[in-house]
């Protein structure tokens, strides 16, 4: 049976600039190497699994694009009946895909159901070849991950070439052996030599180093890697370092090579490294040496490395196993409809990540990893790879956009930013709503006693726990004395002396304590542990007692406003004399022992009241991405946060966004004139007309009590529910994972979550007492 569809497709091969979801589907985690496999669009190389949810079909329908190639993996199964030789020499070889897997291929057409169309047809053919040879989507984004860390040098700035000549590039060899691939190009002088030898089987001799050294010639070019678009590897001997040739097109032209004509026939330095980055693994182990034992269900899989990921996949398995986020993405993908570009829609991908981690359809054991008698690992499940979700959300960030290591606690914020912004209609929840509360701030004045009031919402706290020496014992490095988590926060909450204006009398001196206001359904606390080695601020190993039971909070709740106390009066100036604004010497000196700029110290301590390192702190990781963050304190009288009149040019940001003026004002009044903070609270009270009081008391005016988020109920009681623990001295090294109580059957035991690997643990004391961010559920 003729397809009609082939003779008017109009196929065009993928560029180097196009993606190709080629491993798994973009509105789950269906693969390749599910029995049905995956269905590729011909057209625009979009992944939909062809199996009972019908991605491939439903995206067929809604693009009207019928022709798929269709891909499906199976582990080739090995038998040695031998021995492996001995290795004479040192050797660097890897197992490829080739080796360990059989690909079936098979272009169908979804509309007319035929699922044999002709492979080697003229207008099929190139187009499933340039499928199968690009760069999957994921391995393209790390590539381009990697690629962003590089930069130029002054050795290629200030190149000089030979005279013009034309080299036989395609049909060469290594000037002083034999060797055709792994070739670099001397940009200086136009000689060819093979590199070093490569992880991947990758073969060299080095002979590029040694003209390098010879010539004293810096820069080469790896000829395979050259691609259209001018990516290439580049490669400064004299620097010893990976870098970017801007003119890389003029310098090539001079050696006769046309970027325009080339095509990447190797792969590059960087995909390379990747490969042996992810062959890494962790032990999983017992203090005695035991494999822990995996387990397997709904809420129980993993999330694969994509590659110094671990912070990525720790704080996903934690707010996936809130009921609020399992509430708005664990209804499963079947209710996505017709979205046309889902791998680059948040809520497709938050939806796709529900449905993998709680659905129970993915937690198995991979037949890949146990499918050898030989193999001393007890069954593991084969994990889910979260690329596009990485890719998404840290499209455009500095820092979550690179293949580094980050921060667990600031990826989390940025998550809880982005979510909060793409509610796409008021009748879905938002799901960081659970995470919200009010914190109060009691300012009093030393001398005439008047106080006042003011709230701030907030979906976390930054804890900062007591550096309290343990007693020596003989033959042991000096430690740190274990602290309950109720001394951190009676050390958080506690009273301090802050130096401010006084409207009332003109004194100078403040007493300041926050408390709760209200409290959320989920308290997340992120704890530092952190100290100034050698002038290095360094995160140091302080045990903190957690009890396995709930506990009570009451007591840090505010009584707010008391019958006997007596407002200050609505003056912009508490706090200010901005003209002399001064920042807390102490506060600044231990803002810049974290390693903060000092533009940023005193900003973050001018927005919060000049008060203690801690609330300046937890201002900066919120405000990283602020395009003003490294500009002078902006002086205007308000040091203590509070919003004054709103600001004219902040207003028509808001309202440029489609926020209309009452409801802008009230969201500048409602964050402390922060316009970032300001939009994520209109977006997270889409219902409030806008309204204030105009009375001048504190109390009365903070957005009126039953607006206010979280719940002021007593009793508060909150017991442990999950925990991100790190291992490292720097938070942007190391290894983070995952322990969250999870209900196995009748019992509710603690699970490990690292990366893939999802084992029952009996024993979490230690970890409890190490780790980074807690999350506590109101009980």
């Amino acid at each position: 049976m003729a397809c009609p569809h082939v003779s008017a497709a109009n196929l065009s091969k993928p560029t180097p600039a196009d993606s190709v979801y080629r491993e798994d589907c973009t509105q789950c985690f269906d693969s390749i190497d599910d029995p049905k496999g995956l269905d590729v669009c011909l057209k625009c190389f979009n992944g939909g699994c062809a199996g009972d949810r019908h991605h491939a079909k439903l995206h067929s329908t809604a693009r009207s694009h019928p022709l798929a190639l269709n891909i499906r993996r199976t582990r080739k199964i090995i038998v040695r009946d031998e021995p492996p030789q001995k290795m004479s020499k040192l050797a660097i070889a890897a197992e490829t895909e080739s080796d360990r897997y059989e690909t079936t291929l098979a272009v169908k057409c979804l509309e007319c159901g035929i699922d044999e169309l002709d492979k080697v047809d003229p207008t099929i053919a190139p187009v499933v070849d340039a499928i199968m040879n690009a760069n999957t989507f994921s391995r393209k984004e790390e590539v381009k991950a990697w690629e962003q860390e590089l930069t130029t040098c002054s050795h290629i700035l200030n190149l000089e070439q030979g005279p013009k000549k034309q080299i036989e590039q395609d049909l060469g060899h290594c000037a002083k052996c034999d060797l055709k691939e792994n070739l670099w190009l001397c940009l200086e002088c136009g000689d060819l030599g093979c590199g070093r030898a490569q992880f991947g089987g990758v073969g060299g001799n080095s002979h590029a180093l040694a003209h390098s050294k010879e010539s004293n010639h810096g820069v080469a070019v790896k000829l395979g890697s050259i691609t259209p678009d001018g990516s290439a590897d580049v490669y400064c001997y004299t620097c010893d370092e990976e870098r970017i040739d801007g003119k890389l097109g003029e310098h090539l032209e001079n050696w006769g090579i046309i970027l325009a004509e080339r095509q990447k026939t190797e792969k590059s330095l960087t995909e390379l490294q990747i490969e042996q980055n992810l062959r890494w693994e962790f032990s999983m182990t017992d203090d005695e040496g035991r494999e822990l034992t995996p387990v397997f269900g709904p809420g129980l899989t993993g999330l694969k490395n994509l590659g110094n990921s671990c912070y990525l996949a720790s704080i996903l398995q934690c707010l996936f196993d809130i009921p609020a986020f399992q509430e708005r993405y664990g209804a499963g993908v079947d209710s996505l409809h017709g979205e046309p570009n889902p791998a680059e829609d948040l809520e497709t991908q938050l939806l796709k990540i529900g449905d993998g981690l709680l659905s129970g359809r993915y937690s198995k054991p991979d037949s890949d990893i146990n499918a050898s008698e030989h193999s001393p690992e007890i069954p593991h499940q084969k994990g889910l790879q979260p690329s596009m979700f990485k890719h998404l959300i840290g499209r455009g960030h500095a820092e979550f956009s690179t293949m580094r290591q980050q921060d667990a606690f600031e990826l989390l914020q940025h998550l809880i930013k982005l979510i909060t912004r793409s509610k796409p209609s008021s009748d879905l929840p938002d799901p960081t709503a659970s995470m919200r509360f009010m914190m109060e701030q009691r300012l009093q004045c030393v001398d005439c006693k008047k106080v006042r009031y003011s709230t701030i919402e907030q979906d976390s706290i930054l804890i900062d726990v007591p550096l309290l020496p343990a007693p020596p014992v003989e033959g042991e490095d000096a430690k740190f004395a274990a602290v309950t988590i109720q001394k951190c926060l009676d050390h958080f909450t506690a009273s301090e002396t802050v130096e401010l204006n006084c409207p009332a009398c003109q004194g100078k001196e403040f007493t300041k304590r926050t408390l709760f206001k209200t409290f959320p359904e989920v308290l997340v606390v992120n704890a530092r542990k952190m100290t100034v080695i050698n002038w290095v601020p360094m995160k140091v190993d302080v045990p903190v007692i957690v009890e396995d039971g709930a506990f009570s909070l009451d007591c840090y709740m505010s009584k707010g406003l008391q019958p006997d106390e007596e407002p200050l009066p609505e003056d912009e100036s508490v706090g200010s004399n901005a003209a002399a604004f001064v920042p807390n010497a102490e506060a600044l000196a231990a803002l810049e022992g974290m390693g903060f700029p000092r533009v940023r110290c005193e900003k973050a301590l001018h927005a919060t009241g000049n008060s203690d390192a801690n609330a300046a702190m937890e201002w900066l990781f919120g405000h990283m991405e602020d395009p003003d963050i490294d500009e002078p304190v902006a002086l205007s009288g308000d040091a203590g946060g509070g919003a004054g009149a709103a600001d004219p040019e902040k207003l028509a940001m808001l309202e440029s966004m489609g926020f209309s003026g009452p409801r802008a004002v009230k969201g500048l009044k409602q964050t402390g004139g922060d316009v970032e903070r300001a939009i994520e609270w209109l977006f997270s009270h889409p219902d409030d007309d806008g309204a204030v009081e105009e009375d001048g008391n504190a109390e009365e005016s903070s957005a009126g009590e039953k607006k206010l988020v979280g719940s002021a109920e007593l009793p508060a009681n909150f017991q442990l529910q999950s925990i991100v623990c790190h291992k490292g001295t720097s938070i942007h090294a190391g290894h983070y994972v995952a322990f969250i109580r999870k209900k196995i059957g009748d019992e509710t035991p603690w699970v490990l979550f690292n990366d893939e690997k999802v084992v029952k643990v009996a024993d979490v004391e230690e970890m409890k007492q190490t780790a980074y961010i807690y999350f506590f559920k109101r009980v």
